[in-house]
């Protein structure tokens, strides 16, 4: 099973496993992935969930795999065309991007192409010092698919993210310095620093976290009087919340709180 779940207490570890091929892509993954996210988002023990590769592959993921002939081939315009609308719905890039919880990937390596881009689709990113972006595609006479560089370029600006398109690498220091790593870790301090950053997104009341990441996705591609329309009926939906009831009885009376998610 190359895409493997494990949960830790509030938080779901997923691990792109495929160390004989670097963690390379695979249609199994995707597979996966429909199988797994409507499932995690299902379950409400699960607060939060981290994105990894496989340490033994010494990778992230090294992208597609072009060791397969089929890779970045179709059989004809036609056929692509009427696979699209199921191919987009059931992508591992569709699903983690519309996955209501948050999301946090732990680079460890070679994130290349597929692998590159899965990562921007998360909600923030925890770096190894040896970790590195790339885009390849270019060069392959292909484009980064599933609005790859668009999605660099909200991250980190048009200028950073042309630059990665045309297949220029980015390391961990670079992509904590400009800012799409939030947190940068020596390499055997990874799933530490992860798990640290989950541990702390799950504690949260699981619905204000939920609607925190909504308000952020959402505000960005709407204007801002809608995005704060939005937000105040985010906000009023939570103040009805036993969670919120809980965190303020417990913040007056000096206690630690018990959210239940409701």
């Amino acid at each position: 099973m190359p895409l493997l779940c494990e949960k830790r207490g509030h938080v779901a570890v997923l691990t792109l496993s495929r160390p004989e091929a670097r963690n390379a892509w695979c249609q199994e993954y995707n597979e996966r992935f429909i199988e797994l996210m409507p499932r995690l988002e299902e379950d409400r023990d699960v607060r939060c969930v981290v994105l990894t590769g496989d340490p033994a592959g010494n990778a992230f993921s090294a992208g597609a795999d072009l060791k397969n002939p089929k890779t970045h081939v179709h059989e004809s315009v036609a056929s692509f065309i009427e696979e699209l609308p199921s191919r987009r719905r059931q992508s591992a890039i569709a699903l983690v991007t519309d996955f209501a919880k948050p999301i946090v990937a732990a680079v460890n390596g070679y994130a290349i192409g597929i692998g590159c881009i899965v990562t921007y689709c998360c909600d923030m990113i925890v770096a190894s010092e040896a970790a590195e972006w790339r885009l390849p595609q270019a060069g392959l006479g292909i484009i980064p698919a599933q609005a790859g560089t668009v999605r660099l370029a909200r991250w980190v600006g048009k200028g950073m993210a042309m630059r990665a398109a045309y297949g220029f690498p980015l390391t961990g220091d670079e992509a904590f310095r400009i800012g799409l790593a939030q947190f940068l870790t020596k390499p055997d301090a990874l799933m530490d620093k992860a798990m640290e950053v989950a541990n702390h997104i799950a504690a949260l009341p699981p619905l204000a976290a939920r609607l925190t990441k909504e308000s952020l996705r959402s505000g960005m591609e709407t204007p801002l009087p809608d995005a704060v329309l939005g937000d105040l009926y985010r906000f009023a939906v939570l103040e009805m919340t036993e969670d919120k009831a809980e965190s303020h009885k417990s913040w007056r009376e000096r206690r630690k709180p018990a959210f239940k998610g409701r």
